[in-house]
């Protein structure tokens, strides 16, 4: 691939959304526009597959969960993510292929082979220039929330917390992935996601 991918991961409330902005507007300042994807969705059968996923008040198995997941991550795979890569493009995700291994595999207690499996079919093998993990205890998560929770995080506190766990492990063995303390004061985070990213580019 031509093009850089870089992926914000984290439990909710990490501050992945603000981050992702303030390295959008980083890149446009140095003339590079990228493009801001997110899972789920990202194309007309993903956002479909979000409104189930997030805004549904629908019990569902954790398998059932995570194909759901996978099918929105292929449709982006093939239709958005792998072209713009392929054509040079700078591209930055909130949320990818980690999210499932965290959320579903560390949270719902599903195999964590199987999720990644699962993953490398639903991606076709692509994988982040560098993955940006921001840990944040769950309290704190919580008290940031300003709207009102989706399903996945109406879920208990217990469940976040191993999602929580299983991004620190994840971030630790991962290649490519950059643990940061998102608790920090969100310019100096921004500094140091910079610092990151900066050398897969020729400024």
């Amino acid at each position: 691939m031509k093009g850089v991918f870089i992926v914000f991961e984290g439990i909710d409330g990490c501050g992945k959304s603000t981050q992702l902005g303030a390295l959008r507007e980083r890149l446009q300042a140095h003339g590079v526009e990228p493009l801001v994807i997110r899972e789920p969705g990202g194309t007309p059968v993903g956002e479909q597959i979000r409104e189930i996923l997030l805004e549904r008040p629908f019990e569902m198995e954790p398998l059932t969960e995570l194909l759901l997941y996978e099918a929105s991550r292929s449709e982006l795979t093939r239709k958005v993510l792998r072209p713009a890569l392929e054509a040079g493009r700078v591209v930055l995700a909130d949320r990818f292929a980690m999210a499932s291994l965290a959320y579903q595999g560390y949270g719902r207690g599903l195999d964590l082979a199987l999720v990644q499996q699962f993953n490398t079919i639903a991606t076709e093998g692509i994988e982040p220039t560098v993955t940006i993990v921001l840990d944040v205890p769950v309290a704190v998560a919580l008290t940031r929330r300003k709207r009102a929770f989706d399903r996945l995080e109406r879920a208990p506190s217990e469940f976040h917390e191993r999602v929580r766990q299983g991004y620190r492990e994840l971030a630790q063995k991962t290649p490519r992935s950059i643990l940061l303390d998102g608790t920090r004061p969100a310019a100096e985070v921004s500094e140091q996601i910079w610092q990151a990213v900066r050398t897969f580019f020729q400024f």
